[in-house]
């Protein structure tokens, strides 16, 4: 299956009918902010942009750079590495909980999208940060 026929397919199984909607949404939100296509990644995650990393520990890996996974209670966004240094962002944000590098939001509505891709392109200068950002 390639890529794109992956995605769809993923996208198509997302329920119930409202978080498939906010799902496109998303999906469309990620690709025109990001200039980016989406991949899929384990554990049901879109994905934009890739970056590897290696730790101090040594360990090494590849990750997406932001994406968002429609899970059925809450949507999860994901900024790399976190949210640390984004408070004046999230303040104007709207309704929304936040974890190490996860954004929960209850529905789509809750939110104000344009600060949402304020937020998703501060993550993503972040990240290049610390490393190089490739597209995909």
């Amino acid at each position: 299956m390639s890529a794109n026929a992956e995605v769809a397919a993923f996208l198509e199984s997302v329920t119930p009918e409202r978080r498939f909607r906010e799902a496109a949404h998303l999906d469309r939100l990620f690709q025109e902010t990001t200039g980016w296509q989406p991949q899929f990644w384990r554990g049901g995650m879109l994905g934009y942009g890739t970056y590897d990393y290696t730790y101090k520990s040594g360990r090494t890996g590849t990750w997406f750079a932001t994406g968002f996974a429609p899970r059925k209670v809450k949507l999860s966004v994901y900024i790399m590495p976190g949210y640390a240094d984004f408070g004046h962002i999230l303040a104007d944000l709207g309704k929304h909980k936040i974890g190490k590098s996860c954004l929960y939001i209850n529905k789509l509505e809750d939110v104000d999208l344009d600060v949402l891709k304020r937020l998703i392109h501060a993550g993503l200068q972040d990240l290049a940060t610390r490393w190089p950002v490739q597209p995909t």
